[in-house]
């Protein structure tokens, strides 16, 4: 397995769910879930492992837990 780090940025309590690679190699993303209770975050790593094929355990939040911004380490 391969390990990638990708920077991702969140916007929860959106009216739709969307997960988008930007040009410079972070992803933007939409979840509906509200930022409250790591409910947010947990839904973001479940789009995560669904966007790149991989089961959910695969996908660790490294830091960003209370932010917008986060790091994400996917094992691959």
């Amino acid at each position: 397995m391969v390990n990638k780090t990708i920077k991702v940025k969140v916007s929860a309590g959106a009216k739709t769910e969307k997960v988008e690679e930007l040009a410079d190699g972070t992803f933007k993303i939409r979840v509906t879930e509200p930022p409250e209770k790591g409910k947010a975050n947990s839904r973001v790593l479940e789009l995560v492992a669904e966007y790149f094929g991989i089961p959910k355990s695969n996908v660790i939040l490294l830091s960003g837990h209370t932010y917008r911004e986060k790091v994400i380490v996917v094992e691959v």
